[in-house]
């Protein structure tokens, strides 16, 4: 009798503790069942910001297409002219505007990236007296309010006498986008294997072959993105561009003084198609790297 009770104890024990994983099992999925306030606050969050975010972006290309007069605030009706014409306003004032900023935008790019990323290798790569304070003092112009900064240009430029142009423009603009191109490219040095150009200098490879052929492929990408946000920042910059550029116009500064009698639909044109030229620029280059992806993946 005494096996007969332990066997059916044990029968027991084994019953409920199946009963109660079963019971634990059941909890836990209504446990996950239960949506918490950040499972809901989150997303509602993330499209309330794209909305804020959106809504300028899609004014402004709605708005390329108003057949407005002189002011463009109020819609008046869907047209092509503005897009078609869009230098015929103020005597094609706005497509000077343009270009200058793309000329400027330029100019400063290659000459901040050309700058900035020698700067980097060598703050990188060599010691050298003064080493750290030249890197603290390449974060200023990064620190320094715009308005400040500006003004202190603009006055360097009138103590000197150098009247204000397009070349005080382009000179303003190099200045503030070396320490972005700097900060960008030194990031990309410092992760680079230094085993790679010991490798080249292995097969005797001269200092200039192992940097055009080893070293400077590697930094292409880092110098790539330090041009883009060297361009995208003198491109878009009007206090500094205000303040040292006398009577040239640029597109930002045009879009400022236009403001007080009415922004033109068409300078909503040329912001639209920079808008989508800038999206379709990313979204090619998120192709071709889906893309190669891909066929590295086949090759491994």
């Amino acid at each position: 009798m005494s096996g007969e009770v332990q066997a059916a104890a044990v029968l027991g024990g084994l019953q409920e503790s199946e009963q109660l994983e079963d019971s634990g099992h059941r909890g836990g999925r209504v446990r996950r069942q239960r949506i918490g306030l950040g499972d809901w606050l989150l997303p509602v969050y993330t499209v309330l910001a794209f909305v804020f975010l959106l809504i300028p972006i899609v004014y402004t290309l709605v708005f390329s297409f108003n057949d407005s007069i002189k002011s463009n605030i109020s819609w008046r009706g869907f047209t092509f002219d503005k897009w078609l014409n869009v230098c015929n306003v103020e005597g094609g004032a706005v497509c000077e505007a343009f270009a200058n900023s793309i000329v400027i935008g330029l100019v400063a790019t290659v000459i901040a990236t050309t700058l900035g990323t020698m700067i980097a290798i060598a703050l990188v790569r060599y010691r050298f007296r003064a080493r750290s304070s030249i890197s603290l003092l390449l974060f200023l112009p990064m620190a320094t309010p715009e308005v400040v900064l500006g003004a202190g240009l603009a006055a360097q430029f009138l103590a000197v006498g150098v009247p204000k142009d397009m070349t005080t423009i382009i000179l303003a603009h190099t200045m503030f986008c070396i320490s972005f191109v700097v900060v960008t490219v030194k990031a990309r040095v410092a992760s680079l294997d230094p085993a790679l150009e010991e490798a080249g200098r292995d097969l005797y490879g001269s200092p200039s072959q192992v940097f055009w052929r080893v070293t400077f492929p590697l930094l292409v990408p880092g110098i790539l993105a330090a041009a883009l946000l060297s361009f995208a920042l003198s491109f878009d910059d009007f206090i500094i561009t205000n303040f040292n550029s006398g009577s040239v116009s640029t597109f930002p500064k045009y879009i400022y003084i236009s403001a007080s009698r009415g922004i033109p639909a068409e300078a909503n044109v040329i912001a639209s198609a920079v808008f989508l030229f800038a999206l379709v620029l990313v979204i090619v280059a998120q192709v071709s790297r889906a893309a190669r992806a891909k066929r590295l993946a086949k090759l491994s």
